[in-house]
Parts: C-alpha cells; structure tokens; sequence
C-alpha cells in the first residue's frame, strides 16, 4: 500500500526513546518530518539521523516537528539518541504498525530479519495530510533533504 499526496495521514501513538507515548496528533497545527530508518547504530541510518541533527535549526526555526522511527525496541533508541545527540523524539514501532500503515516496511531484510522499517521520509501538513512521501528499496539509499526542506518551506 503506498500512501499519497494529500490523504490524511495514518495515526500512531508510538512509545519514545524516554518511554513516553507520542502519537501524530499531538502535533496538529504545525508540521511534521517523519523518517523511518530501519535499524539504529547502522551507517546509513546515522548519516540519515545526523543529518538532521545538523540540520535541526532549519526545522526548528520552522516550528516542524521531527520524529524518527524505526522497529528497534526504547531501549536501543534511547542509547542511540544519546550517543548521537539528537534534538528530536526517536520513536519505537517495535510492533510495525505505523511502518506498514506508511508502507515502510520491508517483508524480508537481510540476514533473513523480517519486518523492519524501509528507510522512508513524509512531511505532514499542519491538517496532517501528507504533502511528502518518499519511501526507498535500497538500505543504502538516502532521502533527498533538499526535496523535504522545499515542501516545508
């Protein structure tokens, strides 16, 4: 299922990195950048995350609200965060829902692992529907931030 431009879109609540439930609606009336990446302390998804940590005045000085998920458990994420020293809420889907609702989700990774998270990235209007949606095939693949920061501008 591929979501598109314009739907509503699909409602989480997720469990945070300092063990908090998080849902999309608490951030109606502003912005919202989401980004799926599969597995923390793996290259490509710290480049993706570091990234935005660099780039976190631009969000901020937007009043956009930045959410990182993926299907590790709190626990990981939360050591992930601190080590990287992200700004922003790291979210647990550990049970794959909100990945499969963004069709994020791939049905076999590698080493055989089942369900984890494509590296994907949605902007959500401040009337959470979706004016950005880009989900990638391959791991090794980054989102395209230029595209993402032009939507939010």
């Amino acid at each position: 299922m591929s979501l598109i431009i314009g739907q509503v879109a699909p409602q989480f609540t997720l469990i945070s990195s300092d063990l908090k439930e998080i849902s999309l609606v608490d951030f109606k009336g502003k912005k919202v950048v989401l980004h799926f990446f599969p597995m923390a302390f793996t290259g490509t998804c710290t480049t993706q995350l570091c990234t935005l940590r660099d780039n976190f005045g631009f969000y901020e000085g937007i009043n956009a609200q930045v959410l990182g998920i993926s299907v590790d458990s709190p626990f990981t994420l939360a050591k992930f965060k601190e080590e990287n020293e992200y700004q922003f809420p790291l979210l647990s889907d550990f049970n794959k829902q909100a990945s499969a609702d963004y069709g994020a989700i791939y049905d076999e990774f590698v080493f055989g692992l089942k369900g984890v998270s494509k590296r994907a990235a949605f902007v959500i209007d401040e009337e959470q529907r979706i004016i950005y949606a880009e989900v990638l095939e391959s791991a090794g693949d980054l989102p395209d931030f230029n595209a993402i920061e032009k939507k939010l501008q």
